[in-house]
């Protein structure tokens, strides 16, 4: 399997914007999710190689306040800056177009670039998307209440990391989450600042998925504690051009839980 590549690019307002890549063919970029310590090569370990073999170029973000990225203090963590700073990252990296895969904020930053650039995005494969309900909505679930913890203290510890990757899975799941995974996101988790999370500011989306002309596949776990599965319906009842795909004893991570599967079925997707 190939290699991971890195790049990292300046983007307006001088902050810098880390990505990955492997494989050559047609682009798939693969948008994380927030929570501390996420990044993309960590919320994709399990599936970005499938789709190398299967002839695709990975594209693996970091989004701003993630990774490997600029992580600013002092300043709200938008939905539009998530966008447009990674929008522009790709576009400095070469990418006229591309697939986009996104799970929960990541979700919501792939429809926002649809939404932003449509001539930008080819198809959509979205994991649990969040920014489709008002922000309330999205604090009243019960896993998203379970994320108080020590995040951006000297006191936060890998065990306390270890449970917050255990809350976006079903507890079924919780025994297969490898050392490594939690590892990697402490790592990162130790440089956020608390802003990433208590200055994140996002909008619904919800009333603009009509707008959204690009196919889409949608998969989301039956069992999901940060989006609501009811979800799903709100791209069906918009007269999206959507598939969708609901798993049972599956929670916030489709693609880590069912990473076979959803790469199957992802991959199965694109190829038409």
């Amino acid at each position: 399997m190939s290699d991971l590549r890195g790049y990292t690019y300046a983007v307006d307002g001088g902050y810098d914007i880390h990505l990955q890549e492997a494989g050559e063919g047609p682009a798939v970029v693969f948008l994380h999710g927030s929570g501390p310590g996420a990044s993309g090569a960590s919320n994709f370990r399990q599936n970005w190689g499938a789709f190398v073999q299967a002839g695709y170029r990975v594209i693996l973000p970091d989004l701003i306040g993630y990774g490997a990225s600029s992580k600013p203090e002092g300043i709200d963590y938008t939905l539009q800056l998530f966008t447009d700073s990674v929008h522009e990252a790709l576009r400095a990296h070469g990418i006229e177009s591309a697939a986009l895969v996104g799970n929960s904020l990541g979700g919501g930053i792939a429809l926002q670039i649809a939404l932003d650039d449509p001539a930008f995005v080819t198809s959509l494969v979205l994991m649990a998307p969040g920014c489709i309900e008002e922000q309330a909505a999205y604090f009243q679930m019960p896993g998203i209440a379970r994320m108080v913890s020590g995040f951006g203290s000297p006191d936060f510890s890998v065990e306390e990391q270890k449970r917050l990757v255990s809350n976006l899975v079903h507890p079924s799941f919780v025994a297969s989450i490898p050392d490594s995974l939690v590892a990697d996101r402490y790592a990162v988790a130790r440089t956020q600042p608390k802003d990433v999370l208590a200055r994140m500011r996002t909008p619904n989306l919800g009333p603009r998925l009509g707008e959204v002309k690009q196919p889409m596949l949608v998969l989301w776990g039956l069992q999901d504690e940060f989006c609501p599965e009811r979800g799903t319906r709100l791209f069906l009842d918009a007269g999206c051009d959507v598939r969708t795909m609901t798993f049972n004893n599956v929670g916030h991570w489709v693609q880590v839980e069912r990473a076979e599967e959803f790469n199957r079925h992802a991959i199965g997707f694109l190829d038409g």
